[in-house]
């Protein structure tokens, strides 16, 4: 009864997660999560203000398909006062979140048995997108040595001739890791070769970087421009993440494309949103900035907590709000029940059943000796939450 394509599709595990999670905090444990990747902000009041205000204009239609003309001309402005890249309203289209932006694109660009290339770590869902398209993932596996970064030499290596499209996440969700200039360079240096391989760049978390500034792929190869899908929406940098507002930049015969799957399947985000959105590109950054100095405070903590456990190693991410530590040392280990640590996925559910501290396991993102743990909760959450992991790892023998 039920399509094959349907089950052939994984849940989101970091959802699943989080459900578990908030069930056995129902049944009243004390749960500490660090599982979503959700701000514990509040979104800024001028953007509240601004949905308030069209509500009660009743601005409450439909809109265009694409998106409202004021938003996508904010958009365009923001890209060009943030990221110094030109586009035109025309070549923008707004979504229910970026998540669906990567979706669609996927779906606009892969026909069946085509290739995608996919670091890994990556995020979940990027996988299971491909799968939907009936597509290939050619998962690359990075190293924790080189910060879970693509090199040019492993992305030579993963294209073929059925490649179509390379996916990046800078800084990435799930390990927090940041792409610098250099390493664009190299990787737009084997990509220009290829002319038919094509790059969603996903960067979702550009306003949540430590050191420096975000650089696009677009940045160092401007070349690049007419194969390049840049995704970006408001759920990280302005706490927006219930608003479901997302949108995606490129060249006309993929924005096309994308309108024509999104016309059928959902249309335009909610118009209320979309004035929200307008607000936040059109406001001021102080509040952004104000929430990116508190998640490096967590994460310099995080990093350090970590690090003083004997087992546990971990890099310092250059952006987002996760650190994504090597947990290998604990693979093989025996819980006190003499059951054994066989997988991250093994350690997360140990720790959540028996210490109340919820993780994501590094299976869930393709990479087996990690795990990920959200800095996106309060300074006493994290400090409760190391509190926990240093006593569930000490009892494993």
């Amino acid at each position: 009864m039920i399509s094959t394509r349907a089950q052939n599709l994984q849940p989101s595990a970091t959802l699943k997660v989080t459900g578990r999670a908030k069930e056995l905090k129902r049944q009243g444990k004390s749960i500490v999560s660090l599982s979503a990747g959700e701000p514990d902000f509040k979104t800024p009041k001028h953007i509240c203000d601004a949905a308030i205000k069209a509500i009660e204009d009743g601005f409450h239609g439909y809109t265009m398909n694409p998106g409202t003309p004021e938003l996508r001309e904010a958009i365009c402005a923001k890209l060009k006062r943030d990221n110094n890249l030109d586009y035109d309203p025309s070549q923008i289209i707004c979504s229910n979140g970026a998540k669906q932006s990567v979706g669609f694109s996927i779906l606009a660009l892969v026909n069946p048995g085509d290739e995608v290339i996919i670091p890994s770590p990556y995020w979940v869902s990027y996988p299971e997108m491909t799968r939907l398209a009936e597509g290939t993932s050619v998962v690359v596996r990075t190293s924790f040595e080189n910060n879970f970064k693509l090199t040019p030499e492993q992305l030579e290596d993963a294209i073929t001739d059925k490649t179509k499209a390379l996916i990046l996440c800078s800084p990435s969700n799930p390990t927090g890791a940041q792409y610098t200039k250099e390493e664009l360079e190299g990787l737009a240096g084997v990509l220009r070769k290829y002319p038919q391989v094509y790059v969603i760049s996903d960067e979702i978390y550009e306003y949540i970087v430590f050191e420096g500034e975000h650089v696009s792929i677009l940045n160092v190869a401007p070349d690049l421009k007419d194969r390049v899908i840049l995704i970006n929406g408001f759920s990280k940098g302005f706490a927006m993440t219930g608003w479901r507002l997302g949108y995606l930049a490129a060249h006309h015969d993929i924005v096309n494309a994308v309108s024509k799957i999104q016309s059928q399947e959902t249309s335009a985000p909610s118009s209320i949103s979309q004035k929200a959105g307008e607000a936040a590109y059109t406001g001021n950054l102080d509040e952004v900035k104000a929430m990116r100095d508190q998640f490096k405070k967590r994460r310099d903590y995080l990093v350090k907590a970590l690090n003083a456990i004997d087992g546990i190693n971990c890099f310092t991410p250059g952006g987002a709000f996760y650190v994504f530590p090597d947990i290998s040392h604990y693979i093989g280990t025996k819980k006190p029940d003499g059951s054994a640590i066989e997988s991250s996925t093994d350690l997360c559910l140990y720790l959540l059943d028996e210490f109340g501290l919820a993780l994501v396991p590094g299976d869930a993102f393709g990479e087996p000796n990690g795990i990920r743990l959200s800095y996106a909760a309060s300074m006493d959450d994290l400090k409760e939450a190391m509190d926990r992991l240093g006593k569930g790892l000490a009892d494993l023998t």
